[in-house]
Parts: structure tokens; C-alpha cells; sequence
């Protein structure tokens, strides 16, 4: 072993033996971090010590500084070794609890973020919150420096209160847990959610409220939904100009596809330049149905870029997907990604390098700001004033000629772009995460008619049932180098399921359906309230945090149990089992006060209970999947946009249908018409008659749903 060999293993701390990427960048601190464990807590009793819990992802910017600024430092480890046990947690692998200290934090100071940081008792409860704190006191912020010594000080001199006041923040966690289930939620609340997105909605550049602008594009998909239900299509404009925006901005890769975590500003600009999976997954799922309402080819192509993204960047070589890569390469956000002008014409030829400055609007001095000393870079974030189309016709050309001198411009600068330093890339394997990619390649697959997409879903799904379960079944929420850990939680749970529902409906393999019922059995076992209903995030057999929380808001990612929710109504469709829709609609009361008072804060909610309002079809398909009559049925359908609607294959012989009649009992006498593929459509629990005729089947469905531009 060499010198340094010696140095470096000298320093490591217990973190180098974590698999977590995050934990892994903070393994060389001279920090004394444990993970959370037992035996960090015994320590801190031991000595009647404080704990210090950092809280982060190795792909936040803001993490990185503070890393990089403190905990890297001699003078703040020392300080923080004197003071207190520390403790490392990356929020993506334990997620119950990020969101409890997240919760506190919020509490405490009105707000949250990452990096979390929080001082608290051995019995882990919390009295101190913030999120970045600097190595040094500046700009009325507090530093490390100085804060340590301080809190050392209270907790030695008003021990007493510090322990009073932790106990009353618990006491204030527990509050805050939702109520008491309330009464049945009616459609009045879906037209409230709808004003409410109407209200905070940007006229002029779309999107949601001020800046910084995120996607949620679970808003757009109920937008999408609301316009559906209630022929409103000030709600379709909302969703639509919202998508052409954010593709056509900044945070959008121009080059490489795929988008960024969200916009630092109002325009749609400047991105925060990280890519996360699940922003792929939901964003995906949003273009997809915005193409089947509109048949606007960009959203289908930005759908596909994605797919195209994630399957060449995100996926392991064993099929399933990493969770996220980073903002910062060489320690500058955004640097991967940014181009000055001067670089452009170097690299193109001079109609090329033209061009590419007008489409991407790309000026000499840059439109990067450097925000702590306010001008600009020199260096410039990709974007365009308008979809291609409409650039196209102010050019003179034809869009198609448009499209393939980007295609070859876009080319040049990926290769380009590819021989500098990548970003991190975080390459954990998440099963919540993964089920939401595998959701949306199963539903693209299925409107576009792409069997690469149906591939790349089967062989994540593959991986994770194959090496992300217990003996018993049960899921693991977390895999990395060869091994898998962390008992799952309600989304692993949820968003799985809905992976399997997708893929069912993709391929009709029966296997699908089985398993997503077989873990809506576990996930109701093992994590439902028997006294209030709903769902609880952690299991009943997890670890004893200071709370077992329910969660429900629709943030960045739907909460588990509105995915749950939806997926229970499907789940009861599909097969006819009024049980799991009943258990829909207890989860439906059991949040209804909560959802009432902000209904735009619960938009994925919102879409599970339109389906229980709104006319719904359960639609079954009996014939042979290879023979063309029944795929012009299935396809006919799946061109469709159809949010409360299921699909069903029902094989034509007794024999072959046997496990779709087992699980589904109501298909058992529904047979083709005439030895053709017959549809046989019901809605809100009433059949017509069966048809064999696709235009018959479509004039069905359309008259239903009031709709008449599906031809």
C-alpha cells in the first residue's frame, strides 16, 4: 500500500462501507459520520452528546457546497466531532426519514430544502432546523463556525428546555398528520382543483405561479383529464402551452434530450441543471397523452426523446434505471451543458453555426448569468423562442428541411459534447423510481406502437422482481453494486403496481396483472390504517421513527397514496372486484378534509377521484392477439385518449382464457361474435351489446364521452 493508500484509508470514516453514492462522496470527510444506525444514537446517550443529522442527495448543487465548504473542512469537522454524533443520510434511499425531518424543518422555519440539517436529541427528536448553512457567517446567515459553539452552549446550560422544546415540535408532527376521515368528496372539488390551477396559472409564458417553475406534470395530466370530463378547453390550452414551453426552454437538453430538474426562473429559461428519473418518467407520461388529445408530433417526439434519453444514459446494463445524474461537473452547475458562441462557430460550418444561433438563440455574451456577480458568462443555455413549426415558416422552409439540419447540427454537438467531463450520475437502482419509468415506457409503447419501449418496461420489471424482493415477496426499496436493502414503502409499493398495471395493458400478459394484485394484497397488509384509512409511508413492521407519517401531497412526485388510489379503481375495473374499488373510496374519505382545503395541491388525487365521478368503460377485447381483426381493435383503442378506461384480452377458447377468467370472473361468457374479434364495452357498470365493427366499438366510446374529434 502506498503513502497516500495509507492517508486516504486513514481517513475514511464508517460511510465507506454505505452503498449509497451520496453517503460514499462524504466517506474521505474528516467528519466522524456514521449512517444512521442504533448504534450512532447508543453513542450519543452514552455521552449525552446532541446529533447532528445532514440530510442530502448526491446530485444536489447545494449539498456539494456545503460539503465542499464545511464538512471537508478541519476546523468545522472538529467542531462537529466535539459537539455532536453525526449522522449521513441520503433522502433517496431512506425517504421515511427525510420527510419526517423535512416535516420539522418546515415547522420550524416555514420552509425546507436540501441539504437538511438538523440538531437533535439521542431519542431523535429535533430542535434545530435549517438547510445550506456556510462554513462562515455572511449575509445574516449564520456559519458552522459559529453556530457549533453556540448550540454546544445551549445544551449544556438550558438542557431542560432544549429537551421541553423537542418534545413539543414532535407533539407539533403529530398534529399535523392528517384528520379524522370526512365525508365523501364530490365532483365539486374537482372544479375547485381546476380554478385553482386556472388562478395561479402564467398567461403569458405558462406554467404554474412564479419563479423558480417546476414541471409537476401531474397538474397536467389532470388538466389533460379536466378537459376531458368536462369539455373545458381553457383546461387543454393550460396543459398544452404549458408543454410547448418547457420544451421549447431551457430546460430542455436541446442536445443530448431529456429534462432538467426545473427553471430558476419565470421564463423557462435557466434550468437547475440536474436530471432526475422520475422528472423523465412523469414528464414523458404528460407528452404521451398530450399527443393522444392533440396528435401534436412534438409531443410525441419529445416523449420518444426522452425514452431515448433514459434508455442510452439511465439504464444499467442489466435493464433497470439509475436515479439521477448531477448538476455540477468539475464543481461548476451547468458547465456539461453550456456553449459559447465562439465554440458553436468553430464547430459547424458557417450556415450551420448560423442557424444554430437564431433556432437556440445564442449570443456573444452569453445568456447564462453568473447570479453572485450578476452578468453574463459568455456561455449559453440552448432554447428557442417558438416550436419548429412556426420557426420553420419564419425561415422560409419547410419544416421537414428545418428538422433534418437541426437533426445534423444536433449530432455534431452531442459528439461534441460527450469528450467533456460528464456529470455525476447517481446509479442507484430505486424501485419506486423504476416503476414510474417502466409506467410510462409501458404507456408509450402502447400509443406509439413501439415494441423497444415494451421491451426496455419488461426488462426493468424483470430485474426488480428478480433482485429487489424478499423471500417472502416482499419488496426492497434500493439496489446498488449487487445488493439490495432497505425495506420498501408505500410508493415502491404503489408505483410498481401501477408499472404492472401499464404493462399489463401493453402486453396482456396475464403474469402482470397477477403480481400488481398479489402486492396490492401485501401493500394493503402490511401498510393500511385500520382505524382511518389510508395508507401509512413506512410498514407496520419498519422501523420506529418519532412518527409513522401518512403522506399525500402531490409534490414533485404523486404521493403513494393517491397513486395507490387510482390503482385500485383500475385494479377493480379490470377485474371486477367492487372490494378494491370500495377500498378506493376509503382512501378518498380518509383525506377528504385535507384535500378540500387545497385542492391544486393534490392534482394525481384529483385524477383518481374523477374516476370515480366521471363515466367510466371497461372495455374487453375476445379474440386472438396475433390475428388483424383483434389487433385493429386494440389499436383503434389505444389511439384514443381514454383516462377512465381499462383494456382488457380475453382469448377466445375456454381453456387459453382460464387465468383471465380466474382473475377476472365477469369475462367468463364473453366470446367472439361469428369466430371475429368482438368488443364488448361497458360503462358505469352497464354493457352494450357486443360489436364486432371497430367504428361501431369507437361510436360507443365517443358518444359516451361527449367527444367528437376522434374519427
Amino acid at each position: 500500500m502506498t503513502e497516500k493508500q495509507k492517508n486516504s484509508a486513514k481517513t475514511q470514516n464508517r460511510l465507506a462501507h454505505e452503498k449509497s453514492p451520496y453517503l460514499l462522496q462524504h466517506a474521505d470527510n474528516p467528519v466522524d459520520w456514521y449512517p444512521w444506525c442504533e448504534e450512532a444514537f447508543e453513542k450519543a446517550r452514552a455521552e449525552n452528546k446532541l446529533v447532528f443529522l445532514s440530510i442530502g442527495y448526491s446530485t444536489c448543487h447545494w449539498c456539494h457546497v456545503m460539503a465542499h465548504e464545511s464538512f471537508e473542512d478541519a476546523d468545522v469537522a472538529g467542531l462537529l466531532n466535539e459537539v455532536f454524533v453525526c449522522i449521513k443520510v441520503d433522502r433517496e434511499e431512506r425517504p421515511d426519514i427525510d420527510k419526517v425531518y423535512m416535516n420539522a424543518c418546515q415547522i420550524m422555519t416555514g420552509s425546507g430544502g436540501w441539504p437538511l440539517t438538523i440538531v437533535m436529541t439521542h431519542e431523535k427528536e429535533p430542535f434545530f432546523a435549517a438547510t445550506y448553512i456556510p462554513r462562515e457567517s455572511r449575509f445574516n446567515r449564520i456559519g458552522m463556525l459559529d453556530i457549533i459553539p453556540k448550540i454546544q452552549e445551549v445544551w449544556k446550560e438550558r438542557y431542560n428546555e432544549i429537551v421541553r422544546s423537542a418534545g413539543q415540535i414532535v407533539a407539533s408532527l403529530q398534529e399535523k398528520e392528517p384528520e379524522a376521515k370526512g365525508e365523501a368528496l364530490s365532483e365539486e372539488v374537482l372544479h375547485k382543483a381546476y380554478e385553482e390551477l386556472k388562478e395561479m396559472y402564467d398567461e403569458k409564458r405558462g406554467g404554474f405561479g412564479p419563479a423558480p417553475k417546476f414541471p409537476m406534470p401531474h397538474q397536467l395530466l389532470f388538466l389533460l383529464r379536466y378537459g376531458k370530463w368536462n369539455d373545458n378547453k381553457k383546461s387543454l390550452e393550460m396543459a398544452v402551452k404549458t408543454l410547448r414551453a418547457m420544451r421549447c426552454g431551457g430546460m430542455y437538453d436541446h442536445v443530448g434530450f431529456g429534462f432538467h430538474r426545473y427553471s430558476t426562473d419565470e421564463k423557462w429559461l435557466v434550468p437547475h441543471f440536474e436530471k432526475m428519473l422520475y422528472d423523465q418518467a412523469l414528464l414523458a407520461m404528460a407528452y404521451t397523452e398530450a399527443y393522444q388529445v392533440t396528435r401534436d408530433e412534438m409531443f410525441r417526439r419529445t416523449a420518444c426523446e426522452i425514452f431515448n434519453y433514459v434508455m442510452r444514459d439511465m439504464k444499467s446494463m442489466a435493464g433497470a434505471f439509475y436515479s439521477a445524474e448531477d448538476a455540477d461537473t468539475e464543481g461548476e452547475e451547468g458547465k456539461y451543458y453550456l456553449w459559447k458562441l465562439q465554440e458553436i462557430e468553430e464547430l459547424l460550418e458557417p450556415s450551420e453555426a448560423e442557424l444554430a444561433a437564431r433556432i437556440f438563440r445564442m449570443e456573444k455574451a452569453g445568456n447564462f448569468i453568473d447570479q453572485m456577480k450578476g452578468r453574463k458568462t459568455g456561455f449559453n443555455i440552448l432554447h428557442m423562442e417558438k416550436p419548429a413549426h412556426e420557426l420553420a415558416s419564419s425561415l422560409g422552409i419547410s419544416e421537414e428541411s428545418l428538422r433534418q439540419r437541426l437533426a445534423a447540427i444536433r449530432l455534431k454537438l452531442f459528439s461534441t459534447r460527450e469528450s467533456r467531463t460528464r456529470p455525476h450520475k447517481d446509479d442507484k437502482i430505486l424501485t419506486d423510481w423504476n416503476g414510474l419509468m417502466i409506467a410510462a415506457l409501458a404507456k408509450g409503447a402502447q400509443v406509439f406502437a413501439d415494441t423497444a419501449y415494451l421491451k426496455a418496461a419488461q426488462n426493468a420489471l424483470k430485474f426488480i422482481i428478480k433482485n429487489m424482493r424478499e423471500i417472502d415477496g416482499r419488496l426492497f426499496h434500493r439496489h446498488r453494486a449487487g445488493e439490495s436493502g432497505i425495506a420498501a414503502n408505500l410508493d415502491d409499493y404503489a408505483f410498481l403496481i401501477w408499472a404492472l398495471i401499464e404493462c399489463y395493458e401493453a402486453s396482456f400478459d396475464i403474469t402482470y396483472l397477477k403480481r400488481a394484485l398479489g402486492l396490492q394484497a401485501d401493500l394493503t397488509k402490511h401498510f393500511w390504517d385500520k382505524e382511518q384509512g389510508g395508507y401509512y409511508f413506512s410498514p407496520d413492521d419498519g422501523e420506529n421513527l418519532i412518527l409513522r407519517q401518512k403522506d399525500l401531497y402531490d409534490g414533485a412526485i404523486p404521493s403513494g397514496n393517491s397513486v395507490a388510489m387510482l390503482n385500485l379503481v383500475r385494479l377493480s375495473r379490470l377485474t371486477g372486484n367492487p372490494e378494491l374499488e370500495a377500498q378506493a373510496a376509503a382512501v378518498s374519505r380518509a383525506f377528504a378534509g385535507h384535500v378540500q382545503r387545497v385542492p391544486s395541491g393534490h392534482t394525481y388525487f384529483m385524477m383518481a377521484q374523477g374516476f370515480l365521478t366521471y363515466t367510466a368503460f371497461e372495455i374487453v377485447i375476445t379474440g386472438t392477439s396475433e390475428d388483424e381483426d383483434t389487433g385493429e381493435m386494440i389499436r383503434a383503442i389505444r389511439q384514443q385518449y381514454l383516462p377512465n378506461a381499462v383494456l382488457l384480452l380475453r382469448p377466445p377458447d375456454d381453456a387459453a382464457a382460464s387465468e383471465i377468467i380466474g382473475i377476472a370472473p365477469f369475462t367468463k361468457d364473453l366470446k367472439p361474435v361469428e369466430e371475429r374479434a368482438t368488443a364488448y364495452i361497458c360503462r358505469n357498470f352497464s354493457c352494450h351489446s357486443p360489436t364486432t365493427d371497430v367504428h361501431e366499438m369507437l361510436r360507443l366510446l365517443n358518444i359516451e364521452i361527449r367527444d367528437r374529434n376522434y374519427q
